[in-house]
């Protein structure tokens, strides 16, 4: 019996048989939509054009080839609906049934050939922050990073090779904001084997973790400011076991080469950079004592352009160098993690950590136009909210507005609360809760949200949709508590693209910047606040528990065409990683820019209730108009955030056709991208 890529699960006979015409119909673009099978929880309807007239039927069939290894339903539909077109009055061109040029773009579909003519690699030569290369890639949020990705592609490693060296580098040189206590989501895709999957490495509950985590002896919710830099906010961190996995399944050099950089970074002179400087200038009080005797020496926060060591922060890469990753989770640095967390009131145990396991999972797959994109799934929202958005904003053809229109504007901040208020209400670890997956990106529910923006004014209070109406089976619990909860708005983002077409994307975090803000003694390394991730209030959706993934918003993306990928890019952020993950996105699949563009472009975002508005550079007059429809969106983000921007995308383009590589990366952050030029050495 045929299996769902997605789910592992069987797809009933009557599946096929039972959705035949009656699931097509014509709808305003003038595209005859599919509609799946509902036992196919993560990917899209197929959209295709009745342009059968024009004879465009074998290039389907081409487009659609790959996909019978995906979701073998969703093939048979297409042969169903082009075997019974002439009952709908439409007759094939027999003579422009042929195979289509794969970078061409055909009428009404988009392809890679514009997107790839509109790049310029001179352009990106002269940028500090953006580069092209032909034999590898590596981009993230610090130079020094990136270097070390950079030279470990050099000596013949690659692209999880490269990760693994970058988020260890990471640790020394952007330790506010991941490190060796971090959890994170690695999307990678194997060329050899054609096969995509995510590395589950997010941060967990203890087991003695209850609903009323954070909630005082009043019963009052602790605020958040406070319960962040708590050791009860610490969770089990995953990022570690995730190198150790990727390593071990994907990676061709030795762990004693890969770690090498971060040591030298650590131990010898580190010149502080903006990054360091406007964090501390912002955040220094989150700092306990430990974390002060680095960041803030004698008193005196740190500041661009003074020099940093850290000594204790390279003993502990040597002793993950020697013993592994496991030395993380037991061993000396576990017992040191557990002591300093339950000294200062925290819940975790020994066991706890020695019971942490990463999760290989298949991808949520969503999809725009003929774009196929992979995103981790749920307990991460983030790639489920893009997906949705995506779907939300497809029939919308947003290129027919100016990409700095007020309309483009309107239409993305009224989807992406659709998409928000979805989010809060029904993504929880799975573990634990049903989620409604197939109803929320069901094409009538979707078409439901959608008719509800109009131009003419924008949304009053936005609540979550019913999806459960578009599903075959019951809620365990139809509604649940979903109020909006706090959360910190830091992470960091990461990417690398090797010369055999591997590609892997990483977005990890100890949550708010400077985590707990509690420094393992000896150890050098800041603890996450990840269980904040959580909703404090007992009995809403994602409240905390035992053993219990939190909610992430993290958005690791690798975008496909044809059944090959030719873009990856992630932010950090929190909740805003979303938005700039969707508008870069657009800007490249939708309105074909230039990479290093398409990241500049001012982005916009906002949240269901309205309590968070947000631009960054957005022209006066687009404004003007917007705020006439009653948005009142500021640079208020530059307060509680260290980026001067929404989001820091690092982003890199690859033409799976010449192999041409573009790395770009955002402005915030003394970030960069590098690629090869040259041969590596073996």
């Amino acid at each position: 019996m045929e299996t769902c890529r997605g789910t592992g699960n069987p797809i009933p006979h009557h599946h096929s048989a039972r959705h035949d015409l009656r699931r097509f119909e014509f709808m305003d673009d003038g595209f005859l939509g599919a509609y799946p099978s509902p036992v196919y929880p993560y990917r899209h309807f197929l959209s295709i054009r009745t342009a059968s007239e024009t004879g465009e039927i074998e290039k389907l069939r081409e487009t659609w080839m790959f996909r019978r290894s995906f979701v073998p339903s969703e093939s048979y539909l297409l042969e169903k609906l082009i075997f019974n077109l002439p009952q709908l009055g439409y007759t094939p061109k027999e003579e422009h049934n042929k195979p289509p040029d794969k970078l061409t773009r055909g009428e009404g579909s988009m392809g890679l050939q514009e997107i790839f003519n509109n790049q310029h690699p001179d352009k990106l030569a002269a940028h500090r922050k953006s580069d092209s290369g032909k034999y590898g890639m590596a981009a993230s949020a610090i130079k020094e990073a990136t270097d070390a990705g950079k030279k470990i592609l050099e000596e013949g490693g690659n692209a999880i090779d490269a990760i693994i060296a970058i988020q260890l580098a990471l640790s020394a040189v952007e330790g506010m904001n991941t490190g060796i206590a971090a959890g994170g989501f690695l999307v990678y895709y194997d060329n050899q084997n054609n096969k995509t999957e995510v590395i589950h490495g997010h941060s967990k509950s203890p087991e003695a973790v209850t609903p009323q985590l954070f909630v005082d002896e009043n019963g009052e919710v602790i605020p958040f400011e406070k319960r962040s830099v708590h050791a009860m906010s610490v969770g089990v961190p995953g990022m570690m076991k995730t190198l150790k996995v990727a390593h071990e399944r994907h990676g061709t050099m030795k762990l004693t080469q890969l770690i090498d950089p971060a040591i030298k970074l650590a131990e010898n002179d580190y010149l502080v950079n903006s990054l360091w400087e406007r964090t501390l200038n912002l955040f220094k009080d989150r700092l306990g004592e430990e974390a002060r005797k680095i960041f803030v020496p004698n008193g005196q926060p740190l500041k661009e352009g003074d020099r940093v060591r850290q000594p204790d922060l390279a003993k502990t890469l040597r002793i993950i160098q020697e013993q592994g990753f496991d030395a993380v989770y037991e061993g000396e640095i576990a017992d040191a993690i557990v002591e300093t967390i339950q000294q200062q009131g925290g819940l975790m145990t020994k066991q706890d950590l020695k019971n942490y396991e990463v999760r290989i999972e298949e991808p949520l797959w969503g999809s725009y136009k003929n774009f196929d994109l992979a995103f981790p799934p749920p307990p991460n929202g983030g790639g489920f909210i893009v997906a949705q958005l995506l779907k939300l904003l497809e029939p919308l053809n947003l290129s027919k507005h100016d990409p700095h229109s007020w309309k483009k504007y309107h239409l993305i901040a009224e989807a992406m609360r659709l998409a928000l208020a979805d989010r809060q209400a029904y993504i929880e670890d799975p573990d634990v809760m049903d989620i409604p997956m197939e109803g929320l990106l069901h094409p009538d529910y979707l078409e439901e949200r959608r008719n509800l923006i109009s131009f003419e004014r924008r949304m009053g209070d936005v609540n979550c949709g019913d999806p459960w109406q578009y599903e075959e089976r019951e809620p365990e619990v139809r509604n649940r508590k979903a109020p909006s909860h706090e959360t910190g708005y830091e992470t960091t983002h990461f990417t690398a693209v090797d010369r055999w077409g591997n590609v892997a994307s990483c977005t990890s975090s100890i949550e708010r910047i400077f985590g707990s803000g509690i420094m393992v003694p000896g150890y050098g390394f800041l603890l996450n606040n990840d269980l904040t991730d959580f909703n404090p209030e007992p009995g809403s959706i994602n409240q905390p528990n035992a053993d219990k993934y939190p909610v992430s918003s993290k958005a690791p993306t690798i975008v496909f065409h044809e059944g090959k990928p030719f873009f990856t890019l992630g932010s950090p952020g929190a909740a805003t990683i979303v938005a700039s993950v969707l508008q870069v996105l657009l800007n490249v699949l939708e309105y074909e820019m230039d990479l290093e563009d398409a990241i500049a472009e001012p982005r916009i975002y906002n949240t269901p209730d309205l309590s968070v508005e947000w631009q960054d550079g957005i022209e006066e007059d687009v404004l003007k108009k917007l705020a006439e429809l009653g948005y009142k969106p500021d640079d208020s983000f530059k307060e509680v955030t260290a980026d001067e921007r929404i989001g820091d995308v690092q982003a890199i383009l690859f033409n799976p056709e010449t192999g041409d590589m573009y790395g770009a990366a955002d402005a915030p952050r003394p970030g960069d991208a590098e690629g090869l030029d040259k041969p590596p050495k073996k």
